[in-house]
């Protein structure tokens, strides 16, 4: 069996967090964060990532409310998920965000011994955690085609 590749993204107005990981060993690296607040220069900044990487998916960090229920954030990241896959032909799947910069801080102070202030680190991070619960859910093991996964933190 080969391994997939998935490129998964902690979005945001001003950073997106960007992590890969493969379907085999169900791993998740903290890759980059792109610095954007545009949405030429986010895909100006993606394409080569995804030209490298050649991902069998996105997956795309969907905020929203502790109780569950989508905010302003949560439409714009749909948004972003929507323009991923029209620029790239590349199925999308959302996984749930929450509280996945307080795990990636967590995470990054267990490896550095204090607590991290690098911003670009902890948004890299958090889209490694979303990377993680979206394997978790078992979500790469269904047909590639856009769906929210439904991944609680």
């Amino acid at each position: 069996m080969n391994a997939r590749i998935f490129l998964a993204f902690d979005f945001g107005e001003k950073r997106i967090g960007i992590a890969v990981g493969n379907d085999l060993a169900e791993s998740a690296n903290a890759l980059t964060t792109v610095i954007a607040s545009n949405d030429d220069d986010r895909f100006n900044a993606i394409g080569p990532i995804v030209k490298d990487w050649q991902p069998a998916a996105f997956v795309v960090g969907y905020p929203s409310h502790p109780d569950g229920t989508p905010h302003e954030m949560s439409a714009r990241a749909e948004r972003f998920a929507r323009q991923l896959e029209g620029r790239f032909r590349t199925p999308v799947k959302l996984v749930d965000e929450r509280y996945s910069s307080a795990e990636a801080e967590l995470t990054l102070a267990r490896e550095r011994g204090r607590k991290p202030k690098d911003k670009l680190a902890i948004d890299a991070e958090a889209a490694a955690t979303i990377l993680r619960r979206f394997f978790d859910s078992g979500a790469h093991k269904l047909p590639m085609v856009n769906t929210k996964a439904s991944v609680n933190s």
